[in-house]
């Protein structure tokens, strides 16, 4: 039934202004505006695009929302970090080193937030 869709995904911030700034300025992804909808679009490379759209009883994920490949997360994470980014640190079966960096089994992988508090990764592909 969908299998020759154009599926997206999407997800709530609680400001639609700040979340444009911290996509295009920190992050360096080209938006688009809705043309009737409060709603941003990040121009990823590649299909899937994904929207975020504003809801004033916004409450973040407890989960990773958008998942960024790199080739290096420790360089990612240094110029992030360059740029005001603060990465998550977790404990257990998750933790991850200074940096916030986990490398304890499976894709070295590096969580933070956006201004809204949802969850993003920067995720080593090799």
């Amino acid at each position: 039934m969908f299998g020759n869709t154009k599926a997206f995904s999407s997800f709530s911030v609680n400001d639609l202004q700040q979340a444009k700034q911290f996509y295009q300025q920190t992050l360096g992804i080209e938006t688009e505006a809705g043309e009737k909808e409060p709603v941003l679009t990040l121009k990823i490379a590649g299909e899937p695009s994904v929207m975020i759209y504003e809801k004033p009883d916004h409450t973040p994920a407890t989960f990773t929302v958008l998942n960024f490949p790199v080739s290096n997360v420790e360089e990612a994470v240094d110029k992030l970090t360059a740029k005001g980014v603060q990465f998550q640190h977790y404990e257990g079966e998750l933790k991850t080193d200074e940096k916030g960096i986990f490398r304890g089994g499976g894709p070295v992988i590096a969580w933070f937030a956006d201004p809204a508090g949802n969850i993003l990764s920067v995720i080593e592909q090799r």
